[in-house]
Order: C-alpha cells, then structure tokens, then sequence
C-alpha cells in the first residue's frame, strides 16, 4: 500500500503519551552547545529522548553542516544545498566533549552527496580531534552510506572508532517509499566491510517500526544484520516529527517490543528495543554491555 491512501494517523496509545519534556534542561544543553557553535541530532530529529539525554550531559554530535542531500520521508533535518563545511568544526566538537566531560561520544552527520567523498573527512578529523584530548571519550560513529563507496568506510575505520554504527532503517519493501536515495545493500555492505576489516571495532545497526513493516519482515532484517557482521541492534517506534513526515502506520506494543529482543537475541544480536529507543540512546550503555560480554 502506498503511504498516500493509508488511513489516519492511529491515536497515540498511554506508552507513547507518558513521555514528557522537561524544558529546562533541554534548554540549558542547547545553550552549551550553541557556545560551540555545535549543533545535535537529538534536536534537528526532534529525538523523542533528547531531555532525557541531555539531562545526563549527553548527545550526539551533527557534524557536516544542517542540511541534508537526501529527502527520506521519515525525517525531519532540512533537505537542500548544504553550505560548505566548516573546517572548524573538528576542533568545537572536541572542546564541547571535554567541557562537558563526556565519556562517550557519538558522532553523526547529514548525507553529502555533494562531496566527492561523502562527508568522510569530516568523520575523520572529528574522531582525531577527539583523540587529542587528555582524557579522550570512546567514540561512536553513526555515519550515512556514502552510496556504496566503501574506501570512504575504510578511511573512518582506520582512523580507530570503537563503534562503528550504520543505520538499516526500514525493511527492504519499504526502501522506496521511506528512504529514496538509499538502498538497502548498500547499508550492509557497510557493515560488512567494517566486520571483515576491522573486527575489533563493534558493529551496530538501526530499525525503525510503525511505517508498514511485518514482524516477519524485521525478523529477516535481523537475520541480514547478524550475516553482515552486525552485534548491536537498536528498534524503535516511528513518531511523525513533523506535520510534513509520512504518517506512523500503526504503534508496535511494548510487548512486541520485547519478542523482538528476543528474536534478534536468539540470532546472537544484542538488541535495543522498545517505543523510544533510538539508534544513539544510551550508546554508552549498549557499548560497555558488548565489551564486558
């Protein structure tokens, strides 16, 4: 079924009302980080988790400039021609984690298809900025596709994250509709390459629920994940950012949440599920749980 003759949006079910914002130390973050000159994904993707993330002095940093190139249906980060890239941006990024004495650091970035590289440099330069610190966070990269232009992956790999995280999204039925200018092999192959290169880096990967999935469709996700090398795997309920964004499909019940821990666990993935659940929430958890494992 197309996205255009679903029916409305279903009325937000107790789980997802329960969620409240707590304004002030939203507020007090952002003013922290625009001192920097930084910007966060938590809020140019309306993150359901950001005050609770923020309250902990925790975020994941927007490298690459605002604007993206893509135009996917799902999210809410302007789409457009970006500026040029600040080629301070490594060194703000750097002194925000130290002033924020953070301990891990997630790394993320709008796609630039603009680039000949994609944006990987920026990558780099942020992870080695970071790296310069007295007390250097562990360092977490969420990066796009770099539409299959896998050299690019190399360059971030060695510069030596321990996490390397590239987002699956949606099941491959839905590719066309909610993510356009992607493709769903190119996102393994991502993974993949960062297994077969560098397995000492952890690999994870991100699903959203609620666009029109089957929890048989997820359940091949998960076994497409875990044959590419993947180890951790977040799931979360879609919440229409925005008026402008496809509508949610339907709301997937904390229980049905829980029979997909189950499922990617029996495939040997260590996954996140649950309605909020995003693919940078509680990084630092997710990672100390795989390392102690």
């Amino acid at each position: 079924m197309s996205f255009g003759g679903r029916a409305p949006t279903p009325i937000l079910p107790e789980w997802i009302r329960a969620r409240k914002m707590q304004l002030g130390e939203l507020h007090e973050v952002k003013k922290r980080m625009r001192a920097g000159g930084l910007h966060t994904v938590c809020e140019e993707a309306r993150c359901p988790n950001r005050t609770e993330c923020f309250s902990r002095g925790t975020a994941t940093f927007l490298i690459n400039g605002r604007v993206c190139t893509r135009n996917c249906s799902y999210c809410s980060i302007a789409q457009g021609r970006p500026s040029a890239v600040d080629p301070d941006e490594p060194r703000q990024l750097a002194e925000a984690s130290k002033r924020m004495g953070l301990e891990h650091v997630v790394i993320t970035a709008v796609d630039r298809d603009d680039l000949p590289d994609g944006g990987a440099t920026g990558f780099v330069e942020a992870i080695l900025a970071l790296r310069e610190l007295e007390k250097p966070p562990a360092i977490e990269v969420l990066t796009p596709d770099f539409r299959a232009d896998l050299e690019q992956v190399d360059r971030i790999i060695e510069a030596g994250p321990e996490v390397y995280n590239h987002n699956v999204e949606t099941v491959p039925r839905l590719y066309r509709e909610v993510r356009r200018s992607g493709r769903y092999e190119w996102a393994l192959e991502v993974l993949r390459r960062v297994a077969g290169t560098a397995p000492e880096i952890i690999r994870k990967s991100g699903i959203m629920v609620g666009l029109g999935e089957t929890k048989d469709e997820v359940t091949e996700v998960l076994g497409d994940l875990a044959e590419a090398g993947c180890q951790v795997v977040t799931i979360g309920q879609y919440l229409q950012p925005t008026g402008k964004q496809v509508k949610v499909d339907r709301f997937w019940t904390p229980a049905e949440f829980a029979e997909l821990e189950e499922i990617g666990r029996a495939k040997g993935l260590e996954v996140f599920a649950g309605p909020f659940v995003r693919s940078s929430y509680r990084a630092e958890e997710a990672f100390l749980r795989v390392v102690n494992t």
